[in-house]
């Protein structure tokens, strides 16, 4: 039976896509995944979107949530399934600045939530490159996590509560605004980083922080990783765990960035191998009143702890940003990682975590195996230093489909002798299917598929996606 009818008397012929119209749908941001679409659903509040999945669930069609489609894994792709955009559900139903907390649909983007906290002079702490693209639906299903996770912690760690359509178009409503709510199961995690196999998330609550009264804000050139991680730890304690951004940008990064955009003014007047981006939030008035010389005394800790690493010689030079168009412009270097690392092809991204005083070590091996998997390979990398997640992205120099299972299976060595994940933040999707198999605890790919089957037992909500099938 053919549910497009059906389908359209219930949203409308309007917010029913099929053929050409689907085509904006059908491609991820990266556009390596391209498939065709039965139809693009747009419903308009959670009841209809329940309504939609109950006819799906009816006919054993699959469905396959979209929501900013700004994901690297493949995790939307819809060839041939009835692809649901949650982009309707767009409301901000509540800022509550003395509890903390939003109340936010799924459809919300993320741009739009950062401008409504700020505006009750708070922060929603969760932000990366796409920020104006990505909606909230989206991060809670890959459990995004950004540069402040340093200091704020993954998506998981950022909500309190959600409802979610099921595969069978119930829905289930635990949007506790609770700090603390210890009554069984946590549901919550169980659907975040679920990539919408187990359900559609259609609202949350999530956490507010006070806004920061100052940034400090610098670039730094270091002697090594291990003196990085020293600053690092140095500033936690100076300032009581405010520093939110710490991130690395290696020399290749630096040089494929300018290659790129030209126009960019580099920070330092020699080119550096291992360079740092750091950012320290003030929330206490002492550390954000100027003094009698009008310095902010955020920024006269950052100054002060690079001016002491400078003559211990572990730091080489440093930029402290001025003022708030500085800010920006260090950030703008950063945030353009995706586009420097995908301005090639082929391009092998992988999206790794590893201990904190391991990651040199993880690159110094990768470095020397790729050579000989593959000379005259190339690597851009960037990561989120404080956290230890690196994305270590290849350019082989051998064009052949099987050298990318070569590369990405190198990496998985490495990433596991060092006790390390595969995935930190971009999620499984599609890309990463493989790499489940092999280095996923068997068992604990055991219970993924049960919690699977029991919640959708059609397997009809995003198939295909995140948990391997068992069947090789």
């Amino acid at each position: 039976m053919d549910p497009i009818p059906q389908l359209t008397d219930l949203l409308g012929p309007a917010h029913v896509l099929t053929g050409e119209d689907t085509q904006r749908y059908a491609h991820d941001w990266t556009g390596k995944y391209k498939g065709t679409p039965r139809a693009v659903l747009r419903p308009a509040d959670r009841d209809q979107l329940a309504a939609v999945v109950t006819l799906a669930a009816r006919h054993r069609i699959p469905v396959v949530p979209v929501a900013g489609n700004t994901g690297l894994a493949g995790g939307a792709y819809a060839d041939g399934a009835l692809m649901i955009s949650v982009e309707r559900l767009n409301r901000i139903r509540e800022i509550n600045p003395r509890a903390r907390t939003a109340t936010v649909e799924a459809g919300v983007i993320l741009s739009q939530l950062h401008d409504a906290a700020a505006a009750q002079d708070m922060v929603f702490p969760l932000t990366f490159g796409a920020r104006g693209s990505a909606r909230i639906g989206g991060v809670l299903s890959t459990n995004a996590g950004g540069s402040n996770v340093l200091r704020y912690g993954t998506t998981r760690a950022l909500c309190l509560g959600l409802e979610a359509v099921l595969p069978d178009g119930r829905v289930m409503d635990v949007m506790s605004p609770l700090y603390k709510d210890n009554t069984g199961l946590d549901l919550k995690d169980l659907m975040i980083g679920a990539e919408g196999t187990l359900g559609i998330i259609t609202a949350a609550v999530v956490r507010l922080f006070p806004r920061p009264r100052a940034y400090a804000t610098a670039m730094a050139a270091v002697e090594s990783l291990p003196a990085a991680l020293d600053l690092l730890n140095r500033l936690q304690e100076t300032t009581g765990g405010a520093v939110e951004a710490f991130e690395y940008m290696p020399g290749n990064f630096m040089r494929h960035l300018f290659r790129c955009r030209p126009e960019l003014r580099p920070p330092f007047a020699e080119p550096h191998e291992i360079n740092i981006m750091v950012e320290i939030g003030a929330t206490a008035p002492r550390d954000a009143t100027p003094g009698p010389d009008g310095r902010l005394p955020v920024v006269a800790i950052l100054e002060e702890a690079l001016a002491e690493a400078m003559e211990r010689g572990e730091v080489l030079d440093a930029v402290v940003a001025q003022n708030e168009a500085q800010r920006a412009e260090i950030w703008h270097r950063r945030e353009l990682s995706a586009e420097i690392c995908f301005s090639r092809q082929p391009v092998i991204d992988n999206d790794v975590a590893l201990p904190l005083d391991l990651v040199g070590t993880f690159l110094d091996r990768m470095e020397a195996r790729l050579q000989e998997i593959d000379p005259g390979a190339e690597t851009v990398n960037v990561g989120h230093l404080g956290d230890g997640n690196l994305h270590y992205t290849v350019w082989p120099a051998t064009d052949r489909p099987e050298m990318k299972e070569i590369i990405r299976e190198a990496v998985e060595d490495e990433v596991a002798a060092l006790r390390g994940s595969f995935s930190a933040e971009h999620g499984i999707g599609l890309s990463k299917l493989s790499t489940m198999t092999r280095r996923k605890d068997p068992v604990a790919l055991d219970v993924m598929r049960r919690i699977k089957s029991a919640i959708d037992p059609q397997n009809i909500m995003n198939p295909g996606k995140l948990i391997p099938s068992g069947e090789d």
